[in-house]
């Protein structure tokens, strides 16, 4: 106490007044300070990564940039959970499943099946004709599996296999389904977790209602492409982490036992503050030209 008495006893104040018509300003400021919009988390907004996508698709490993849980444009700490871990690679998933419109299906096989660091599920590496990508596996899939693609709503509801990816107006009633598309011709995007699931429950006119994983039933068009089947990695929910150092890999910081505000090399310190500022009042509005338009 007596050293922070001392110190605040050094630092003079000197306020210089400013003359503004006939009221004096007197205003000081003591500390610089930076006006930054910080995000929140959550939103759909991520701080983990950035994935560093290229402009055409392609199956090679993409290049990540980890984030820590820091906002990319500024630098501050949004997300405190978030950060170390081992390094991952990032398989880019094609979200379209795009099939004929008529016609016989079209048919593609499992080449390879393989786990994914940056999801939950495992990823399954597809071949059609020339072109090599990559899909979300089902729980059933193996290597050498023929999946089936279409856009085709016949009347009579097909028998699917796993993998196999129809409009929800040629599924039958009570088919689990995954990577479902919101309104056709988007991306799938709905049910993606591993061990996940959708049900068709019923059909009325041009919609299909579905029941998504939170128990919320939800009436879509019946051209929406979705994918057949459970998601793999059914027990990644009920996975054992059995260490610390198991949590660190995964890339999750501890909540608690960081660092001790009041002791330590990085604890409180007695500063001495910062030089004053004085801060002048806003210029006065400079005053309008006057044009005299009398010929004299």
């Amino acid at each position: 106490m007596q050293s922070l008495t001392r110190l605040l006893s050094k630092c003079t104040l000197t306020l210089q007044p400013q003359q503004r018509g006939s009221l004096s300003v007197l205003q000081q400021l003591r500390t610089k300070t930076k006006v930054v919009e910080k995000p929140k988390p959550g939103a759909g907004q991520q701080f983990r990564r950035i994935v560093h996508f290229p402009d055409e698709y392609t199956v090679a490993p993409l290049k990540i940039t980890h984030l820590a849980g820091r906002d990319p444009v500024s630098g501050r700490m949004v997300a405190k959970g978030i950060g170390g871990g081992i390094k991952q690679q990032y398989r880019w998933i094609k979200w379209v499943r795009d099939g004929p419109s008529e016609g016989a299906p079209q048919e593609e096989i499992v080449v390879e099946l393989l786990h994914d660091g940056c999801r939950t599920a495992k990823v399954a590496l597809v071949a059609v004709g020339d072109e090599l990508k990559y899909i979300l596996a089902t729980e059933n899939m193996r290597v050498g599996d023929i999946l089936r693609t279409s856009r085709v709503i016949p009347r009579i509801p097909v028998r699917p296999n796993d993998g196999d990816a129809y409009p929800l107006g040629a599924l039958p009633v009570g088919t689990r389904i995954h990577c479902l598309e919101k309104n056709p011709g988007q991306p799938c995007h709905l049910i993606h977790a591993a061990g996940t699931f959708g049900t068709i429950l019923r059909k009325f006119d041009d919609k299909v209602v579905v029941q998504l994983p939170s128990k919320r039933e939800f009436a879509f068009d019946r051209t929406c492409m979705a994918t057949v089947g459970r998601l793999s990695n059914v027990e990644h929910n009920k996975e054992h982490v059995g260490s610390a150092q198991r949590m660190r890999e995964l890339g999750n910081r501890p909540r608690s036992g960081l660092w001790k505000r009041k002791e330590g090399k990085h604890g409180r310190k007695i500063r001495r503050l910062p030089p004053m500022t004085t801060v002048a009042p806003p210029p006065l509005p400079k005053e309008p030209e006057l044009k005299l338009t009398l010929n004299l």
